[in-house]
């Protein structure tokens, strides 16, 4: 029971699934969740205390601040990825080390609207590009090194905007939990 309590607490919305086929209402749904995450996420996390913001949102996971930073650090990268998928002939992409990156010292004590208002300026950009992209555009794709797995930009889509709102939960069902 408990292993399954924790694996609750670390996937809330569940693992990310492509739909087959990704549907023009797929990719549309997955943009404005993209376009509205980052106030969203504010909104939430602002009004937090610091103490609160140092609470770990599942045990041997990461703090709140913690991943603030991570969904902007990752996100920053999935749009890097994006740029590299439209203007090279699948790239092999170059991974990060998340749980190192979270972390390093910026990721433990920085003040969060850093990421706040980073998130935003990557999600300006990147809804932008999105909602310009032809749908040969989203065929193309990139490789992961690890597994040397393929993803097309709109599996990519679909992909970060799970991963928004997956990270969304954890500090959700915290707060709710809390009850803060």
């Amino acid at each position: 029971m408990e292993k399954d309590i924790l694996e609750k607490l670390r996937y809330p919305i569940g693992t990310y699934e492509i739909p087959q086929p990704i549907t023009k209402k797929h990719l549309e749904d997955w943009i404005a969740i993209l376009e509205h995450l980052p106030q969203r996420l504010a909104d939430m996390v602002t009004p937090l205390s610091e103490t609160q913001l140092e609470t770990l949102y599942r045990p041997e996971g990461w703090t709140v601040r913690q991943v603030v930073h991570h969904v902007s650090d990752s996100h920053h990268h999935s749009y890097i990825r994006f740029k590299w998928a439209l203007t090279e002939d699948n790239p092999i992409i170059k991974p990060y080390m998340e749980k190192g990156w979270s972390n390093l010292f910026d990721a433990k004590s920085a003040p969060i609207q850093m990421s706040l208002d980073h998130l935003k300026a990557v999600h300006a950009k990147l809804v932008y590009l999105l909602k310009g992209l032809s749908p040969d555009q989203l065929q193309r794709k990139f490789t992961h090194p690890d597994g040397n797995e393929e993803t097309t930009l709109e599996e990519n889509v679909g992909r970060y905007a799970w991963h928004g709102s997956h990270h969304f939960a954890h500090i959700e069902n915290l707060i709710k939990r809390e009850g803060w």
